[in-house]
């Protein structure tokens, strides 16, 4: 009551905004910041995270880097952008 919204939805909200921290970090892969902020399904987070924040933690990502024109960010396990993502 005191926050306005159910313990889940508290905890999924604070997730959320440690896993945007972690991600304009830029040193950790997408799914490194899911395992550190507490998903154990890659699938859970980048849902929970795209219904939260209105875009993909990868798009929010390389979004965050290009708005602040931050050097490219590291790419490692794969992880690449073909395209750049629409933004809005």
């Amino acid at each position: 009551l005191a926050y306005g919204q159910s313990p889940y939805a508290f905890l999924m909200t604070r997730r959320v905004e440690r896993a945007k921290a972690l991600l304009r970090r830029g040193d950790l892969t997408v799914t490194e910041v899911g395992f550190l902020v507490g998903y154990s399904s890659q699938g859970v987070f980048r849902t929970r995270f795209t219904e939260l924040v209105g875009m993909t933690p990868g798009a929010y990502r390389f979004g965050v880097a290009a708005a602040t024109g931050a050097p490219p960010i590291p790419v490692r396990n794969g992880e690449a952008f073909l395209a750049e993502p629409e933004l809005a």
